[in-house]
């Protein structure tokens, strides 16, 4: 898919939304990426998830792991797509943790997988839980890079979309000084401020 048919989909789903928006990161911006309500078409995770699938086939993947919540539909249909196990990692205490009874062994080939990325911070702890379990890391996959390509990893990576978009501080945020109202609209619990 070229990166103006992904937009397309996301348009269409009302999945780019444009506001005020309080990431995850805990920075703020004019857009947000809704990835759920594109991913909620089955025919649209699929397009999306079989790039990332595609990319990545010739590694011999046996786990896809993301995080929860945004990395789950994600690791589901690249799994599937891939025939391989699909797991997620989840927050415990702060902590970025497999539960559930989810394992990673020593001869997994692992591809860790996102949703969007705008700090890296929930894929780096997956990454880590990775290397912790002595597994082979082969690779990070995501449909949406927010920051065209300036977060790295230590390993592979690979987006659909990239596009820089702006983020503030909330101490520099002239969305703030406009008083437009602040939307936390993703799954993780942050104080809203402005």
């Amino acid at each position: 898919m070229e990166h103006d048919d992904v937009l397309e989909l996301f348009r269409k789903s009302g999945a780019f939304l444009e506001g005020h928006f309080l990431l995850t990161s805990g920075l703020h911006s004019p857009h947000y990426f809704q990835c759920a309500k594109v991913l909620q078409y089955p025919n649209s995770a699929q397009k999306l998830c079989w790039e990332i699938a595609n990319h990545y086939m010739t590694k011999k993947i046996s786990v896809v792991i993301g995080p929860a919540i945004g990395g789950i539909v994600v690791a589901q249909e690249v799994a599937r797509l891939i025939n391989a196990r699909a797991i997620f990692a989840e927050r415990q205490d702060g902590k970025m943790t497999l539960r559930r009874g989810f394992e990673l062994l020593p001869e997994d080939r692992v591809l860790v997988v996102e949703d969007v990325v705008t700090t890296g911070g929930s894929i780096k702890e997956v990454i880590d839980l990775v290397k912790e379990s002595s597994a082979s890391l082969q690779g990070v996959g995501f449909i949406v890079d927010r920051t065209q390509g300036k977060v790295q990893f230590d390993c592979p990576s690979f987006s659909l979309l990239k596009m820089d978009v702006i983020t503030f501080s909330s101490q520099e945020c002239p969305l703030c000084n406009q008083n437009l109202p602040l939307v936390k609209p993703g799954s993780r619990k942050l104080p809203v401020t402005s």
